[in-house]
Order: structure tokens, then C-alpha cells, then sequence
């Protein structure tokens, strides 16, 4: 058994104190993946592509390989806000991220309503669930129709913009495309009992065994990170092409399954969501986050986080065996 404690302010070069927290025994880590382990996903350019490309001209059409295509050949264009988005809307739901553009894009033809305004509004402040929009069965049938096709989209042009380069690299190099530290933190909680999760926004897919595959589980494999049978990782969760599933409501669903004490639970993440689930559950909040990051620094120590890291090179200075 491990316990955490809080380090004095400044004790440790890579950790910045945010909130202090009461040392306490961790039985179970949530991890998220892109950008706090891995970094093979370059994916902010995509992102502000997509979103941006959808805001400006509006939904495209066709087959989802057609969309992608289409809004590769705006690539050249600058997207300011849709990048702004990106970092601010980092660790919500990829389908979250692309009813954002859907929104603003209604504004294209003057349709955008007073509530529409407030739902692009609350999604910048990290809101994913908006239950009574007033908007017709069919109206929301539609949009999220459209915010599937999208993200489908997003992510051929993730796979080519970026990642199949990136991977192709990673089964050569792995340790080049982990955060510093990742593996070795990882291989130390499970050495010492605790159990792994990844949680992560991309989709994850199941064979009939229940094994995890797809793109992202090719990753994760890749950069040596086991699943089960013994693996440093005891389980892994993601989204659904079509199905919004916040990581808050993941990890909660987690706690309530497993059986997992909050007080109890680590979460370690570069995302706004996973954060403010900490916060919530009453777990201990890491977030992973570069130096340069000033924006994402700022909003994760507005939401409450315990500790900022650059990497995990001094992380296990603040466990102790109990």
C-alpha cells in the first residue's frame, strides 16, 4: 500500500504546489492518456482545424472520408479561436468539442438562438451536458448526427496529420514519445498494489473477450503500456463514436462499479475534465501539464487541482509504503 503525501511548497523542482492536500493512502489511479503519458497525439491543429473549418463555412457534406477530405484543403487557413478553443476545451468529449462548432457555425445564417449563445457559452467554461435545450427531439437527433460524422472526421485527419507518423516511430522509439517518467511512475503503483485505469476521450473498442483495441489501444500497446493479465494497467475506458460520455462521468461510474473510496483515488491528468472530477469526487488531483503551458496551467489551478508536474521524474519522492 502506498501513501501520498503533499510536498512543501517548492521541495521538488518538477511540482508545483497548488492546493495542499492531507496525506491519505491511494488504492487506484485514473490516468488519462494523450498528453499525460503519451505523446503521440499531436492534436491540437486538428482540432482547430476541424472546429474551425466548421465554424467558419459551416457543416460539410458527404461520406465522413468526404468531410475529412474537405476540410484538409483549408489546412493553410488560420484559426484562432478554434485553437483557443482546443487548449481552453481540452479533456472534454471529442462530441462535446465538435457541437461547439456545429453551434458556431449557426451563426452563419443567422440561426443562432439566445439559447444556442449559452450553450456555445457554457461549453467554453467546460459544460457537457445541457438536458433542457428546449431544441426538438429532432433537432438534437440531427446535431449529433452531424457531431458524429465530425469527429469520425477529426480523426482521419488525426491518423494522417500526425499520429500514423508518430506511432510508426514510437515502435522504434518508445520511450521518445512517453512523458519523462511515465512508465517508470506507472511500473512503481502497480509494483506497490495499486491498480492502473486508463480513461481517456478517444474511442476505445472491445474484441468478444473484452480486450481493449482500436487506434488508441494500439498506442497505448505500442509505448509498452500491458493491459491486464499482469500489465501495469488494470483497466481501460474511453467514448463512443456516437454516444457522449464525459470522463467525469466515467470515472464517477468507475468509483461506483469498483467500489473505489475517493478519498482513496488518484487522478492524474492534462485535461480540464478529469481535473474537475477530482475536485468533485474529493480525489487527489495531478495534473501533467508542460512549463510552457500557461494557459492549461491557468485553468487547472482555477478548477482546483493539487499538483502541476512536468513530467514524473520526482513524483515518487511523494509516496511512502504505509
Amino acid at each position: 500500500m502506498l501513501e501520498l503525501r503533499c510536498p512543501a511548497t517548492q521541495e521538488y523542482r518538477s511540482i508545483e504546489v497548488v492546493n495542499a492536500f492531507k496525506s491519505r493512502q491511494i488504492t487506484h489511479v485514473f490516468h488519462d492518456i494523450d498528453g499525460t503519458h503519451s505523446l503521440i497525439r499531436d492534436w491540437v491543429p486538428v482540432m482547430a482545424l476541424v472546429n474551425g473549418a466548421v465554424a467558419r463555412y459551416g457543416m460539410f457534406e458527404g461520406t465522413v472520408q468526404e468531410i475529412a477530405e474537405a476540410i484538409y484543403r483549408h489546412r493553410s487557413e488560420d484559426f484562432a479561436e478554434a485553437r483557443k478553443f482546443a487548449i481552453e476545451s481540452a479533456g472534454l468529449s471529442a462530441l462535446t468539442q465538435m457541437e461547439w462548432a456545429l453551434r458556431m457555425a449557426r451563426r452563419l445564417d443567422n440561426s443562432s438562438s439566445e439559447l444556442n449563445e449559452k450553450i456555445i457559452e457554457a461549453i467554453w467554461q467546460g459544460k457537457e451536458r445541457f438536458e433542457n435545450t428546449l431544441e426538438t427531439p429532432a433537432e438534437q437527433a440531427q446535431l449529433n448526427l452531424q457531431a458524429s460524422k465530425l469527429f469520425k472526421a477529426y480523426e482521419i485527419l488525426l491518423l494522417q496529420m500526425s499520429r500514423n507518423k508518430n506511432l510508426a516511430d514510437a515502435k522504434n522509439a518508445p520511450g521518445k514519445w512517453q512523458v519523462p517518467g511515465s512508465m517508470d511512475f506507472m511500473e512503481f503503483l502497480h509494483q506497490n498494489g495499486v491498480k492502473n485505469y486508463f480513461v481517456t476521450g478517444a474511442v476505445v473498442e472491445y474484441d468478444e473477450h473484452g480486450h481493449a483495441q482500436g487506434f488508441m489501444a494500439e498506442e497505448v500497446e505500442t509505448l509498452g503500456y500491458k493491459i491486464g493479465n499482469g500489465g501495469v494497467i488494470d483497466g481501460f475506458y474511453g467514448s463512443a463514436w456516437d454516444k457522449k460520455e464525459p470522463k467525469n462521468e466515467i470515472m464517477q461510474k468507475l468509483c461506483k462499479t469498483m467500489a473505489v473510496n475517493p478519498e482513496n483515488l488518484l487522478i492524474v491528468g492534462d485535461g480540464r475534465s478529469e481535473i474537475a472530477a477530482a475536485v468533485e469526487l474529493g480525489a487527489v488531483a495531478i495534473s501533467r501539464l508542460d512549463k510552457a503551458a500557461l494557459r492549461a496551467r491557468e485553468i487547472h489551478r482555477q478548477i482546483g487541482t493539487g499538483l502541476i508536474v512536468e513530467d514524473y521524474s520526482e513524483i515518487k519522492n511523494i509516496f511512502a509504503e504505509s
